[in-house]
């Protein structure tokens, strides 16, 4: 059985394809240095009060929006997203595991760092967060279908309850690839709109940099609320 899985060795997010043998996920304990370099959290850049119970945010990429929707029934996950997202966390982080045929993944903050500005946070590309861990909250109804929004996770060694990261995430592009991963990891929303612009960031040439990371930065641009 194959999974996505972060880790305690101070490698980069691995995520394994269905076709070959597995590549086990692995998340390290963040140097001290580069979680000096986290910046200062600023103010809260929308009402997160008017919400509706499922609401709706817009991932704006270097390559297009992915509209996302979160649901109700997975509240703690859904609470964090949109605390992150208000306090404008996610914006300037890097895909940084891409996987054609697989899944897209982001949302560690040493990616706001280039290789030159900051080249500690560039080496520990994949084992960012901000500190903690959210409990699983994983629903047998919601698959890993194309477009789910998911949460990354340590494996199940050292994480035998399946606590999600908090804020590593990756959307599935391939929902034949990503269906084993169903029951093991918490799916907390789905893409409603911009399936093609997945696509698009899971076919950009990787490697030349790390293994799986695009050689061209894709960046979120911001996570906001749907304006429409």
């Amino acid at each position: 059985m194959k999974k996505i899985l972060l880790g305690t060795l101070a490698i980069s997010l691995i995520l394994f394809s269905c076709k070959g043998g597995e590549k086990k996920a692995q998340q390290a304990q963040q140097p001290e240095q580069a979680q000096q370099a986290e910046p200062q959290k600023p103010a809260k850049l929308f009402n997160t009060d008017s919400l509706g119970t499922e609401p709706q945010f817009d991932i704006v990429t270097s390559m297009g929006t992915i509209r996302i929707k979160l649901y109700e029934d997975t509240p703690k996950h859904k609470k964090n997203f949109i605390r992150l997202a208000s306090e404008g966390y996610f914006d300037g982080m890097q895909f940084h595991r891409v996987i054609n045929n697989f899944m897209i993944q982001t949302g560690d903050p040493y990616t706001k760092y280039s290789e030159t500005e900051y080249p500690q946070a560039y080496q520990s590309y994949g084992t960012g967060g901000p500190g903690y861990t959210i409990p699983a909250e994983i629903v047998n109804t919601h698959k890993h279908k194309k477009g789910a929004l998911s949460a990354a996770r340590k494996g199940d060694t050292s994480n035998p309850e399946k606590a999600s990261s908090g804020s590593q995430f990756y959307i599935v592009q391939s929902e034949q690839s990503c269906k084993q991963l169903d029951g093991d990891y918490t799916v907390f929303g789905e893409t409603v709109k911009g399936l093609e612009v997945i696509d698009k960031i899971a076919k950009v040439p990787t490697g030349a940099r790390k293994q799986d990371l695009p050689n061209q930065p894709v960046k979120i641009i911001s996570v906001r609320p749907a304006a429409d």
